[in-house]
């Protein structure tokens, strides 16, 4: 039941995007609307998902180990939320995509911005029902944390807002193209929009990626005795944060004397790309290509 509903999430999301793709194209108002009406019954329809799996990996849980007090009923809820393997993690990604777009950029979601965000979680989305194990197994001793509902939230939510702003930043760039004088004034208005964007995505999703590396370091922890053990996910963690911070860094101090004239615009854009670049190999490069302790999602 569950993965038919995920299956029909994934072409309502596929749908939202291409009305997006056609407001654009068509400059329809309407358009607009009807995607954004479609992406907020798709993610309905998700978040349904995502509780009925959050359902179904208690039921069997408490199967195995019934718990006998409502103290330890509650734990086991807390301890049972689907974000423990590939496959959730990717259900939870395409899931924080569009929430995170409808409630902190909705005014921005639109046209090919709306499109990318629809169309991006829907290719995750599909990923997770064609390419990821979707069985509901036990969970492993080290997941067995309360800091993994606050680390995996965290870090998605980041990675969430990284996506957002690299759908910002390919953007830009595409406007920012080479055109002609009159095209490029009726342009600026637009870049400067998407500029301001970036920073805004980049800078909520720097917010949650540092909450999500320290409580990591929490539940590392708890779970293996060490806080830090440069572990290829964590590495990679760190070499996108920094990335991150060199871009709003950057950013920021743009406008200081002059120093570092130039930091703006297509750089942003660039940097906010090669972020996102990072995310991805942090979450899929790093699952599939290099061994650690986070081999378990795959």
């Amino acid at each position: 039941m569950i993965s038919t509903v995920i299956g029909v999430v994934t072409l309502v999301y596929l749908f939202a995007g291409l009305l997006f793709v056609g407001a654009a194209l068509w400059q329809q108002e309407r358009l607009n609307r009807a995607a954004c009406f479609l992406l907020f019954c798709g993610l309905a329809a998700h978040l349904g998902a995502f509780a009925g799996r959050w359902v179904q990996s208690y039921q069997l849980a408490s199967r195995h180990a019934p718990p006998e007090a409502f103290t330890a009923t509650l734990r086991l809820v807390v301890l049972q939320v689907p974000l423990s393997n590939f496959f959730e993690s990717l259900v939870f990604f395409s899931l924080a995509l569009p929430s995170l777009g409808l409630l902190s950029f909705r005014r921005h979601l639109r046209d090919f911005l709306g499109a990318m965000v629809a169309l991006l979680a829907c290719l995750i989305l599909a990923y997770a029902s064609l390419g990821a194990d979707a069985s509901i197994k036990p969970l492993m001793p080290a997941l067995k944390s309360n800091w993994l509902l606050i680390h995996v939230l965290t870090a998605f939510l980041g990675y969430a807002a990284f996506g957002l702003a690299f759908g910002a930043a390919l953007l830009y760039l595409w406007q920012a193209r080479p055109t002609p004088v009159a095209s490029r004034r009726a342009a600026s208005a637009v870049l400067h929009d998407l500029d301001r964007l970036i920073y805004q995505a980049v800078a909520i999703g720097f917010i949650f990626l540092t909450l999500g590396i320290l409580t990591g370091a929490v539940w590392a922890d708890q779970a293996w005795g060490r806080y830090w053990s440069w572990d290829p996910k964590e590495t990679w963690s760190l070499i996108t944060w920094f990335i991150y911070a060199g871009l709003l860094h950057a950013r920021l101090v743009k406008g200081w004397a002059g120093l570092v004239k130039g930091w703006a615009g297509k750089r942003i854009a660039w940097l906010a790309v090669l972020g996102f670049l990072a995310v991805l190999f942090t979450y899929f490069g790093v699952s599939f290509l290099l061994s650690g302790l986070h081999s378990y999602l795959t």
